[in-house]
């Protein structure tokens, strides 16, 4: 694939990443939290382009997000950033550059056996990679603000039930569904 096909093809989904960031906040909130339908073309662009492209995709959700916590778009990551910006900061970059970067080398570590299967454990990792990062970073450094949002109640079951269950579960079936037209895409794009 030549540079300028590809170059065209990352800025397409950067494009995409942000339209679709935009629209997730739109879609009411489930628990307060929005579901996350950038991370389609985080994967494919991880699939297509490779764990590079997936990293730049990855860190494009991560500014629009940041921007959202910024100007009050985003309440819980408004409360993030009021919190502490520097880190709410590096949580939403780290989370969407790795979870992209992961994506893009689960495909290219399974492509060669079936591209199908490789785009499936791509678009599961990619969630898994996202929500892990950003649960594990609320429990280390957020937890007050996990307390807020737990209305005082266990912060355990909210994790569980309001970033696992009303958060994690729907974007990775998103994800899961789409990997096949996915991977149908990624095969034409590469001919």
């Amino acid at each position: 694939m030549n540079k300028v096909k590809r170059m065209a093809g990352i800025a397409l989904l950067m494009a995409l990443v942000v339209v679709l960031q935009f629209v997730s906040g739109m879609i009411p909130s489930i628990g307060g939290f929005n579901l996350s339908l950038v991370l389609i073309p985080v994967v494919m662009g991880a699939a297509v382009f490779g764990p590079g492209a997936g990293a730049i995709l990855g860190g494009t959700f991560g500014v629009i997000v940041y921007i959202n916590c910024v100007n009050g778009l985003d309440a819980g990551g408004a409360m993030v950033f009021q919190a502490s910006p520097i880190l709410c900061f590096l949580v939403v970059m780290g989370k969407g550059i790795l979870a992209g970067t992961a994506a893009g080398y689960v495909y290219k570590l399974l492509k060669k056996r079936n591209g199908y299967i490789a785009m499936l454990c791509a678009a599961i990792v990619c969630p898994v990679v996202n929500t892990g990062i950003f649960v594990i970073c609320m429990m280390t450094f957020f937890k007050d603000v996990l307390t807020i949002w737990a209305g005082g109640g266990e912060i355990i079951a909210y994790v569980l039930t309001g970033l696992v269950l009303a958060n994690f579960v729907p974007e990775m079936i998103i994800n899961v569904a789409f990997s096949p037209a996915g991977e149908r895409i990624s095969q034409s794009i590469k001919k």
